[in-house]
């Protein structure tokens, strides 16, 4: 039997991607990346050789997708970095598979957590702005809620 919220669902995702800020796609990617090693890991609880290998797989593309998007010459120190950090985790993922290691899954959640965390943070961040210097020139602008959550559509008039 098919879900019948299967396409919607679907459809959803793909305009949130669609219409997420650069930042917010950043984080996205990390987001999904770590679910998918929490899908590795709760794959390697339950024995599922074949579930293990496919998130492994997926959030290894993930990572090779940020690593090939890095611009080395614009970004500097911080791209180099970040590309011998992500080299490090694709290495620490082979250990998933070939070790069925679920410790090597929660190092490197470990270190895509805080670049998460730092990407929400940035895209707060944007929106507060863009949200102060709307209210100020009297459009509408983004910002967080009264407590700190979910972005809400404000007016310069609230």
């Amino acid at each position: 039997m098919s879900n019948p919220y299967g396409a919607s669902a679907q459809t959803y995702r793909i305009q949130s991607v669609m219409t997420a800020s650069a930042a917010q796609r950043v984080a996205m990617l990390y987001d999904r990346a770590i679910t998918w090693l929490q899908e590795a890991k709760a794959a390697i609880a339950r024995g599922d050789v074949k579930a293990r290998h496919d998130a492994n797989n997926h959030a290894g593309e993930i990572i090779i997708h940020l690593q090939a998007t890095l611009d080395l010459e614009k970004g500097g120190e911080i791209a180099a970095n970040l590309s011998r950090l992500y080299r490090f985790m694709l290495n620490r993922m082979i250990q998933i598979d070939l070790r069925n290691d679920a410790n090597a899954a929660d190092e490197v959640i470990g270190l895509l957590r805080p670049l998460s965390e730092a990407w929400h943070a940035l895209d707060a961040q944007i929106v507060a702005e863009a949200g102060a210097s709307g209210r100020a020139s009297g459009q509408q602008g983004y910002g967080q809620n009264a407590a700190g959550g979910a972005y809400s559509r404000v007016s310069a008039t609230a």
